[in-house]
């Protein structure tokens, strides 16, 4: 054979394998987007069946964990399953606010069993090794909740842990930053249709920083400003006369009405995260459906 036929031989033998490559990866691909097109489907119609529960104004998020998702779905077992519900509507904000408050729901389920994913409705039974439940309550509503329009929340780290830039990262119950305007002792709560943070408001306000701790009492959730803030976080300082510091501080400070969690997990534990005050629960071994979301 001369050397130009082994040449020859070995070109062809390399598109072969090229082509082969070419072939199996193809395949691959297009079984990966079957995949996800059929995971998405699904989470669809669990979200779909989720959004029939009380209180629920829009579609919320759903993700089913699990790889590859068919061979999940065939056996209707999860690893996880992750529902994010936004804008979920708690009541009325009270007497300073006015209009509804809303928080987010989370529910992670562990070792779920759905049955067929493919009909799932509000009414179909979902079991599970537990529930990991979450509300997170922004500082806008929070604010509301409270009867102060321009509340900030925010979770400093401790002196002695590194985070301070990162406050998502950062979870406490106690040393709680609150910042807002409220009204000194003898001013009205509102005047007209103001609160004390507009300018129209013309009656004496402060507005503050002080710390916080919360704390969970008989499924309540208790916030107690304990002093105000003079750390080095961006805060505000306004004079405020000895003899009111104990009005402005319980200003600070309310018992919140009954927020939910999802499934009717009851409230364990509270804290700050971030911006955010979140309510968590659990519930071991729960058995639930869609619609009681």
């Amino acid at each position: 054979m001369s050397d130009s036929d082994r040449i020859s031989q070995v070109s062809r033998g390399r598109r072969v394998t090229v082509v082969a490559v070419l072939a199996v990866v193809g395949v691959l691909v297009l079984a990966f987007l079957a995949d996800t097109l059929a995971a998405s489907r699904a989470e669809h119609r669990l979200a779909t069946a989720i959004a029939g529960a009380p209180e629920i104004s829009q579609e919320p998020e759903v993700t089913l964990s699990g790889f590859p998702f068919l061979t999940r779905a065939g056996s209707g077992e999860f690893s996880t399953i992750t529902v994010d519900a936004l804008g979920v509507g708690i009541g009325d904000c009270g007497t300073v606010t006015r209009g509804q408050c809303t928080v987010t729901v989370r529910g992670q389920l562990a070792d779920a069993v759905v049955g067929s994913v493919w009909g799932v409705a509000g009414d179909t039974s979902i079991t599970a090794a537990r529930l990991d439940a979450e509300t997170r309550i922004d500082s806008v509503n929070l604010g509301r909740l409270m009867g102060i329009t321009d509340l900030y929340l925010s979770t400093p780290a401790p002196e002695d842990k590194i985070g301070g830039g990162m406050p998502a990262l950062v979870e406490r119950t106690d040393g709680l930053m609150l910042s807002g305007t409220v009204p000194l002792p003898g001013s009205p709560e509102r005047e007209g249709r103001y609160p004390p943070s507009a300018s129209e408001y013309l009656s004496p306000t402060v507005r503050v920083s002080v710390t916080a701790h919360v704390t969970v009492v008989g499924g309540r959730v208790q916030i107690v400003a304990d002093g105000f803030y003079d750390g080095p976080e961006e805060h505000f300082s306004d004079d405020v006369p000895e003899e009111f510091h104990s009005s402005v501080l319980k200003l600070f400070s309310t018992t919140l009405p009954g927020v939910p969690l999802a499934w009717n997990t009851h409230v364990s534990r509270a804290f700050a995260r971030g911006s955010d005050l979140v309510l968590a629960g659990e519930q071991d071994h729960p058995r639930l459906t869609p619609a009681t979301f």
